[in-house]
């Protein structure tokens, strides 16, 4: 099943959305028809693709993204207005009104008053806007395409970060497993130390302290035990979280910690870094739209309706309708706008040298960071394969002070001191695996090859 598994997984990516998908559901289903089969790295992480609730947020996002970009463009497209409006005047409006229109001999300076209208208006139009030329929708449409860049870069930035938790409690999960068989270990070598050590006591061969000191070794491993194997729970759930899924699902891990050779990466550029850059970008191209708003902005426009004109009044009551229709060109030039604009430019400047410090800034704190990050994988690569020997050679100490103390030649602090020795090294090896992944890890995200896509 294992084999068919990682094959589907290996189709998933090469295959456009929908298949994605419909592949994954059935690596998920897979895995549920046969629970005792472990989970691999890349199987967890392809689950959390599907069902983590932070990447389908960042993905609504660009969805969120792209529709704002439409509605950029969408302010070029000709804007169409239906107007209607109704007037019944109770008191019809005056107009001032020369004598001399009345009485052609009537003095200049004099005027009669006149009202003019009939009671009922209306009117009902069609309007028509479309932009020719305007700097600040252009500018919009630009922003707008970077801010949909900058929000895939986003989606990127959590898929690594869900690949980095998943990794790191992946290989937590695999270390706590493995104390606990060095634990089970220890166990059962105490239990037959302990198991020899009644029956010299039975024989009066030792003292019962001797016989104490062995009991109370044996309660401190179990109870150490107990501990790690509640730590091993609180990891797994929180691998299930990071992944998407249920608390109460059952999931097993790969036990077998697979180590690889250094190697020394391609220096990728960041996420961080590539955010930083198109923050740039962004700055940019909100100056430039600052500066091209001084421009002028030319639109067309037109309009066509019906007026209409009623009395109700007998014996003349009527009501008359006549076209009324235009078009034109209008044009929209700032002059003044009480320096707000140069304000604004200012400001945006200042904000540009502010971005490329910190471009600085992080390209200088992720040089730093990988270096340190490379030195401890270097020391950790070398305490695992020491700390490796360690353990045989503990091992092999423990072993023969143990027929040392059977044949009488070896008294039981020095069994206790071989065992104490054997769990150090032990718990120094697992110690080293940690660090040693995850500084390879780190060193991955920090070069810009962390990847969902093992």
């Amino acid at each position: 099943m294992m084999k068919a598994i990682k094959n589907l997984r290996n189709v998933i990516w090469n295959a456009n959305a929908v298949k994605k998908l419909v592949l994954l559901m059935v690596i998920m289903a897979a895995s549920f028809l046969g629970q005792a089969q472990p989970w691999s790295l890349q199987q967890c992480i392809d689950t959390a693709q599907i069902h983590n609730k932070s990447i389908q947020i960042n993905r609504n996002n660009m969805a969120l993204v792209e529709q704002r970009q439409k509605e950029a463009t969408a302010n070029l497209l000709p804007k169409v207005n239906v107007a209607a409006d109704y007037k019944y005047f109770t008191d019809l409006p005056y107009q001032l009104m020369p004598m001399s229109t009345f009485n052609p001999a009537a003095p200049q300076g004099q005027f009669k008053e006149a009202q003019f209208g009939v009671p009922h208006n209306m009117s009902a139009s069609i309007q028509v806007a479309l932009p020719l030329y305007n700097p600040q929708i252009y500018g919009g449409i630009k922003t707008s395409k970077i801010a949909g860049e900058i929000a895939e870069l986003q989606y990127k930035k959590t898929e690594e970060q869900v690949f980095f938790d998943i990794s790191n409690l992946y290989y937590n999960a695999q270390i706590l497993q493995h104390q606990l068989v060095f634990i089970d270990s220890n166990i059962v070598n105490t239990s037959r130390l302990l198991k020899n050590l009644r029956l010299l006591h039975q024989q009066l061969v030792i003292k019962g302290t001797d016989v104490n000191k062995v009991e109370l070794q044996q309660a401190q491993l179990a109870t150490q035990r107990e501990f790690i194997a509640n730590n091993v729970e609180q990891v797994m759930n929180a691998l299930k979280f990071s992944m998407g899924l249920t608390i109460d699902q059952n999931i097993q891990i790969e036990t077998d910690i697979q180590f690889k050779n250094i190697s020394e990466y391609q220096n990728l550029p960041t996420i961080d870094l590539q955010l930083t850059n198109m923050q740039n970008r962004l700055l940019t191209s909100e100056l430039n739209t600052l500066k091209n708003s001084r421009l002028p902005s030319v639109s067309l426009y037109g309009n066509y309706g019906q007026t209409g004109f009623g009395y109700d009044k007998k014996p003349n009551d009527f009501l008359k309708f006549f076209p009324v229709s235009f078009v034109g060109a209008q044009l929209s030039f700032p002059l003044f706008n009480g320096t707000v604009t140069y304000r604004k430019i200012n400001q945006k400047k200042i904000e540009i040298k502010n971005n490329e410090l910190q471009i600085s800034l992080v390209t200088d704190q992720n040089t730093m960071l990988i270096e340190n990050a490379n030195r401890r994988r270097i020391v950790t690569q070398k305490t695992i394969a020491n700390t490796l020997s360690q353990i045989n050679l503990a091992r092999t100490v423990y072993e023969q002070t143990l027929l040392q103390q059977k044949e009488g030649t070896a008294n039981l602090t020095d069994v206790l001191l071989a065992d104490n020795t054997l769990r150090e090294a032990q718990q120094s090896y697992l110690s080293a695996i940690v660090e040693y992944l995850k500084a390879d890890l780190e060193i991955k995200k920090l070069t810009g090859n962390i990847s969902l896509r093992n």
